[in-house]
């Protein structure tokens, strides 16, 4: 009877606190214990249409602090935009750059970074209404683009490892500085298929072929998006840019593309599928159209194929810029709320930005040109995310700990393993590499070899000088001071003002080997113009002549190296001297000359801050090169497309030169020999599917213990459509020691080798496929072939 008393009682009191004060229950929203579809249902009932339209905003984020004296607080700009515009999201806020006019001075160290984020996300649960928390986008192509991160090899340096473990590691190591520090999206990987070399941002891909990007980009997500969201170690993976963006015509940022649907479903979209499953929860639209459709506007791509066909769960953000884009770039719009409405219609949830929804969202909405439950689904996918990363529960960061996550000597010694496994020999002559280390003169002469921002590419924040090892600074750490190094500059990337040719030619003369470090550069500068959408733009400041000739928006006419580079290599090669050629760059470069009158040449793309001690590690013997190119190197500009797998038929010679790249997809060479023997096939067929087993065995038959990558490619000898002359299927990188011999397996299923046929439908042919074995696309060692009795039918 007591017991019942009191629990009368309670229920009194109880009834009273809640009459007089609702709040003193919790809503259901913030109940962890609630499933997350419950909680969006709960927070999306109680917002108010602004509040809805803003949680889709993604404003541009290094303009909503303020640092003053060391103190880091909220900027009058951010509260006014969580005021008037009820944001939900920002992007960049840590990023620092010339674009952004962030320096090391006026941009955030880690330590502040976890302060300003802090100071963000606690005036939001303090001082809105519903206390929803930020998401805060970052750029994390090869790192974090924040000052005081480790800065690890550009993407087609990651691919050129073909490591996918090892580039999983790096994506664990940029996500857990990323989140460390307050951010929680990583936009990357980019699985854009690079088939055009002149496109500016190739640097930034995995390069030509599907399956490579595809296994890559599984890869990164895996690494970013880790297993728990809620670790407080990992971060939302951002897919870049659906779809095709890597192939423009001419070259020209952003341009339209011009393939077919089949050609869509077969090459350009398997790496994004396959990002898809391995968990993917965001993708960007691309700047692009696909045959007169705009991929921000694209209901084939954002729905019938990424939620209907894939199963999606996650939310589509534009690029910046691109929903006003429809209307002022691709014209398929009138006004901003045409836009807006074109877009959200075609399911793109986000805008980056922070004008393309908006106040023309809202009136798209009063116009009627927009439901509210459109918007609702959108929020909703926002929204998810959220409560995902759990950051209503946990939305700070512990700013004490940062010194011991981020750029420590553990990811300082990864970056370096990285760098080393993506660096390419493409040519030993008479085995010039590995060099000696006895070596008493030694030269290195050249614009990228002692510049510390030439190396690290586009997309890379400011960094103090004792943060990156050029390769200067490398080869003297190697060698200490039992070797004389002499150090010339001898020109500039593009600058044909200040060359001192005849200087460089002097150190040549006394030295016994030369290092010539050439290439190119995406280093952006602050004497450089930018658009609104954060490109460079090409044409500088009267009388100012930039290195930069990659990177976003530096698009090129031709391949060749800029400035008095190739004067510079002619002048040395003169003397006499033994020369190895290092080429740091973004893009594939004309080195016809080179490759027929240099030594040895090696390609490093931009190798990232321990560059300098990779490629000494490489000249030096401490490691034996193994990477491959994931781009093919046109010997002219007018063999363009080169890419390996083209449609047949095959390609026949030009007047001028032959039709074959200078350096093939796949290819690169090794300090030792590999020797590839015994290929057996073993094809087990069923009712649904198959599983065709390649084993092979290869032995390391040189001098050197080293890595081999073997390669498994496939041609569909007979087909009711046209296919690829032959097509990368797996690929392993192998490690052996001297005379160490090992068997490698491969295993295939239908879904392997279906193509679209002429009814737009997955189909795996009966008939003849060729089994080629080998170390590159154009160097097969072994062949077989195997027959399938009959059809499969895979889902996807």
């Amino acid at each position: 009877m007591r017991y019942f008393f009191y629990h009368i009682l309670g229920l009194f009191i109880t009834s009273l606190l809640f009459a007089f004060n609702p709040s003193y229950f919790p809503p259901l929203y913030k109940n962890p214990k609630q499933p997350i579809d419950k909680r969006v249902r709960d927070l999306l009932s109680r917002m108010t249409i602004e509040e809805k339209v803003g949680q889709l905003s993604t404003l541009l984020g290094w303009e909503m602090y303020a640092k003053e004296s060391g103190h880091i607080t909220a900027s009058d700009r951010f509260k006014n935009a969580v005021k008037t515009g009820h944001i939900g999201m920002l992007w960049a806020t840590l990023r620092a750059d010339p674009w952004t006019k962030k320096t090391l001075e006026t941009g955030l160290s880690p330590e502040e970074a976890a302060k300003a984020t802090n100071a963000l996300q606690r005036y939001m649960l303090d001082s809105t209404r519903l206390g929803i928390p930020l998401l805060l986008a970052e750029e994390c192509p090869h790192g974090h683009m924040a000052i005081g991160t480790t800065v690890f090899p550009t993407a087609i340096g990651q691919s050129s490892t073909w490591n996918p473990m090892l580039i999983q590691q790096m994506a664990q190591t940029i996500a857990l500085e990323t989140r460390a520090v307050g951010g929680h999206i990583g936009y990357g990987p980019i699985l854009d298929l690079a088939r055009e070399p002149r496109w500016s941002r190739l640097e930034e891909t995995y390069g030509e072929d599907p399956v490579l990007s595809a296994k890559m980009g599984a890869a990164m997500v895996r690494g970013f998006q880790g297993t728990d969201l809620k670790s407080g170690k990992n971060i939302l993976s951002t897919l870049k840019h659906f779809t095709a963006y890597g192939m423009p015509e001419g070259g020209h940022n952003g341009s339209s593309v011009s393939i077919g649907l089949r050609e869509l479903y077969q090459s350009y979209l398997p790496p994004f599928q396959a990002a898809i499953q391995a968990g993917a929860l965001s993708v960007m639209t691309a700047y692009n159209s696909i045959d007169g459709i705009p991929c921000s506007a694209n209901p084939l791509l954002l729905k019938e194929i990424l939620r209907n066909q894939w199963h999606f769960k996650g939310f589509v953000v534009s690029d910046l810029g691109s929903i006003s884009g429809l209307k002022d770039s691709h014209h398929t719009a009138e006004t901003a709320v045409q836009a807006a409405a074109q877009a959200i219609h075609a399911g793109l949830d986000a805008d980056l930005s922070g004008y393309g929804y908006g106040p023309s969202l809202l009136k798209a909405l009063k116009d009627g040109w927009v439901t509210e439950s459109t918007i609702d689904t959108a929020v909703s996918r926002v929204l998810y995310q959220k409560f995902a990363l759990g950051l209503f529960e946990n939305p700070y960061v512990d700013e004490k700990k940062i010194k011991s996550i981020v750029r420590t000597p553990t990811h300082i010694a990864l970056a370096r393993k990285v760098a080393q496994e993506s660096i390419i020999l493409l040519k030993n002559q008479n085995q010039l590499l590995p060099l000696s280390k006895s070596l008493k003169n030694i030269a290195v002469i050249g614009p990228n070899a002692d510049n510390l921002y030439n190396q690290l590419g586009d997309y890379t924040a400011p960094q103090s000088e004792d943060n990156i090892v050029t390769v200067l600074e490398g080869i003297k750490a190697k060698l200490g001071t039992s070797s004389n190094i002499h150090y010339v500059k001898g020109c500039a990337i593009r600058d044909t003002s200040n060359a001192d040719i005849k200087g460089a030619v002097a150190a040549a003369e006394k030295a016994e080997a030369v290092i010539v470090v050439l290439g190119g550069s995406s280093a952006r500068d602050f004497k450089t113009s930018y658009q609104e959408t954060g490109a460079a733009e090409v044409k500088a400041a009267e009388g100012v002549v930039s290195d930069m000739e990659s990177g976003e928006g530096f698009d090129r006419s031709t391949l060749n190296m800029l400035g008095k580079q190739l004067e510079l290599l002619k002048a040395i090669q003169q003397t006499g001297k033994p020369i190895v050629l290092v080429a740091i760059k973004g893009r594939p470069l004309d080195l016809n000359w080179a490759q027929a009158h240099i030594d040895a040449i090696v390609d490093a793309w931009y190798p990232g801050q321990e560059g300098g001690n990779a490629i000494a590690d490489v000249l030096f013997g401490d490691y034996n090169p193994a990477g491959r190119l994931t781009v093919s190197v046109p010997k002219a500009i007018g063999q363009l497309p080169v890419y390996y797998n083209y449609k047949n038929p095959t390609k026949h010679d030009y007047v001028e030169v032959d039709a074959k790249p200078l350096y093939p997809f796949g290819y690169g060479l090794s300090y030792t020999t590999f020797a590839y023997a015994d290929l057996n096939i073993q094809l087990n067929e069923e009712a649904e599917d198959f599983k065709l087993t390649v084993s092979f065995k290869i032995k390391n038959t040189g001098a050197y213990a080293g890595d081999e990558v073997v390669q498994l490619y496939v041609r569909d000898e007979v087909s009711s459509v046209v296919t690829p002359i032959k097509q990368l299927k797996d690929f392993r990188r192998v490690h052996l020691k001297k005379d160490e011999e090992t068997t490698v397996n491969f295993v295939l299923r239908a879904s392997d080798l279906k193509l679209m046929d002429a009814n737009m439908k997955w189909l795996t042919e009966k008939g003849k496929f060729s089994i080629l074995v080998g170390s590159s696309s154009d160097h097969i060692q072994l062949h077989s072939e195997v027959v399938l009795q009959k059809d499969y039918h895979p889902i996807h």
